[in-house]
């Protein structure tokens, strides 16, 4: 994948699509992004990369948030109405019951039988795009409730009959083992680097454990304007 930096956001998607390679018709893909720190820009990729393959290469999308507990791309979709558009009411994110998560211990429904995890993942059409985002419904949890990300892959095999773009938005891999966990399942893993950053350690471990965790690490993409291509990307990328 080619290493360019970010200066006009709209451009830098426009190549990052380029570079992965746009989806076969008739065949969805999952992108996983995911980087080794927080603050390193993740969710505004995924989001931006979201916006643009529905509304510039018309496809199919949704936008599965990891970060169950926050939600944030359904709260930064929703600040900025204006621009990606309204966000619609919720509907079921599990097209078969499957889910990528287990709640424990399990909740039971008003009949006295287990309320089904599937149920706690909302999904939000945005604008008049097709273009979904997931939305944990954290305020259904009860009382010490925990949630698990599930190496399994029933729910992704499920999703890719209703999108021809599924972009996956994974909490960085100092917060949280999800990456690596459904690392298996997705086609791609594109890591999101500070364009900054002088410490290559740190996402070379985290390259290292979705490698061995079973993803296809297709590239790095730098975030944050610069003018050179950070120095150790030559070295990570041997």
């Amino acid at each position: 994948m080619a290493i360019r930096t970010m200066v006009n956001l709209n451009a830098e998607m426009a190549e990052l699509w380029a570079s992965l390679g746009a989806p076969a018709a008739g065949r969805a893909r999952i992108l996983q992004l995911v980087s080794a720190r927080r603050g390193e820009g993740t969710s505004t990729i995924a989001r931006e990369l979201a916006f643009f393959a529905a509304r510039q290469a018309g496809r199919a999308v949704w936008l599965v948030d990891l970060d169950l507990m926050a939600s944030p791309q359904h709260a930064a979709i929703g600040a900025e109405s204006d621009r990606y558009g309204l966000i619609g009411q919720p509907a079921q994110a599990s097209p078969d019951g499957s889910i990528f998560f287990a709640v424990q211990p399990p909740a039971q429904g008003p009949d006295g039988k287990p309320w089904p995890d599937a149920r706690y993942l909302a999904a939000h059409r945005v604008g008049a795009a097709r273009w979904w985002v997931t939305r944990f419904r954290r305020e259904a949890l009860r009382g010490r409730q925990t949630v698990h990300i599930l190496p399994s892959g029933d729910y992704w095999t499920a999703l890719r009959k209703f999108a021809d773009l599924i972009i996956v938005d994974c909490p960085s891999g100092d917060r949280s083992q999800a990456a690596t966990t459904v690392a298996p399942f997705m086609d791609q893993t594109v890591m999101v680097v500070a364009a900054d950053e002088e410490d290559v350690r740190a996402p070379a471990l985290m390259r290292d454990a979705l490698i061995g965790a079973g993803a296809d690490v297709a590239g790095l993409f730098f975030n944050r304007a610069t003018v050179e291509q950070p120095p150790f990307a030559r070295a990570f990328l041997r």
